[in-house]
């Protein structure tokens, strides 16, 4: 495994992350414990995980799925990097949701409780709060940190300005502000090219994109028989509105000879100023094929043509739509 530093903190974690929106949605809780041991075996460090992940299944129920594998022992508490994430409504509750410092205490025990674990390595904010202030959040994640719950605090779906602002407003405060950040991200999206990835480097975060292989649309969709894939009609249909460029794409992962998923893996890895894209197995033999990825390098041919299947914005702002 190959590691990189989380952000600007001293912390090492492999470069790629274990996300667990599966467990207990589309996957049942042993083929789950399976592929978090498979996991340890690869070297992976860093899983992540959500408070709100289970959804219909029941809110909190991945998080309490990783708490019975932790506490079957063997060291895997020890080796396991822990994030999770906040914000997102746990019940019907009118404050049980959002960056509220009363919110982040309750859901931060929650998790705790769920994981059965005794201190969380990072929390994060699912979104943004527009309705909390900085100082207020600061102030709960602070007390957070000085009892010995959480260790370090990252963000999820952020926009770039809402990152300078949180990480201004903690330097004021001298504390460490945020040190990661969570950004939809892939071949078919692009978006954070503009100013999210240069903000993350100019504060030193660490940037986890999820859903680097485009919700499953780069994973040769229109070229499989059969997969959980093409049952999703939603996804289908965002295919069929851009038929061309995914055609182009399986078509050019068959001259290569490379499978789809792996072509955009392979390829986020390689993008400047990604730390740890997530991948989300349902199996560990895809747990496997995604790490292999690490070992694929895309030479400078192939990435000039998904350059030109996928255009990006081609530079960051305001370069990329002025001078």
């Amino acid at each position: 495994m190959q590691y990189a530093q989380l952000g600007r903190t001293g912390v090492k974690i492999s470069k790629l992350t274990l996300g667990t929106m599966n467990f207990g949605y589309w996957q049942e809780e042993a083929i789950s414990f399976e592929i978090m041991d498979r996991a340890l075996e690869h070297g992976i460090n860093f899983f992540d995980t959500a408070n709100v992940y289970g959804y219909d299944k029941g809110k909190g129920f991945t998080e309490e799925i990783i708490g019975r594998w932790f506490a079957q022992g063997g060291g895997r508490r020890e080796q396991v990097f822990i994030a999770t994430k906040l914000y997102g409504a746990m019940t019907d509750h009118v404050n049980d949701r959002g960056n509220s410092a009363y919110n982040i205490r309750r859901a931060v025990e929650a998790s705790m409780k769920r994981m059965q674990v005794d201190h969380i390595d990072m929390i994060q904010m699912h979104h943004i709060d527009r309705s909390a202030p900085w100082d207020e959040v600061w102030q709960a994640m602070e007390t957070l940190v000085a009892q010995g719950k959480v260790s370090y605090v990252g963000s999820s779906n952020f926009a770039a300005w809402n990152i300078a602002q949180a990480n201004e407003i903690a330097k004021q405060r001298h504390f460490l502000g945020l040190v990661s950040d969570q950004s939809v991200y892939s071949l078919r999206n692009r978006h954070i090219e503009l100013e999210v990835l240069p903000v993350c480097k100019a504060y030193g975060l660490a940037q986890i994109p999820w859903s680097p292989l485009g919700g499953g649309l780069l994973c040769g969709i229109f070229s499989e028989t059969d997969s959980v894939r093409r049952k999703r009609p939603a996804l289908l249909e965002a295919a069929e509105k851009i038929r061309p460029q995914v055609e182009a794409y399986e078509q050019l992962c068959r001259d290569i000879g490379l499978d789809y998923a792996d072509v955009a893996l392979a390829w986020i890895l390689q993008r400047d100023g990604v730390t740890s894209p997530i991948i989300g197995p349902r199996t560990v033999d895809q747990l496997d094929r995604n790490v292999a990825c690490l070992d694929i390098t895309l030479d400078a041919d192939t990435l000039q043509k998904l350059d030109e299947i996928w255009p990006g914005p081609g530079n960051q702002a305001p370069e990329a739509y002025a001078w």
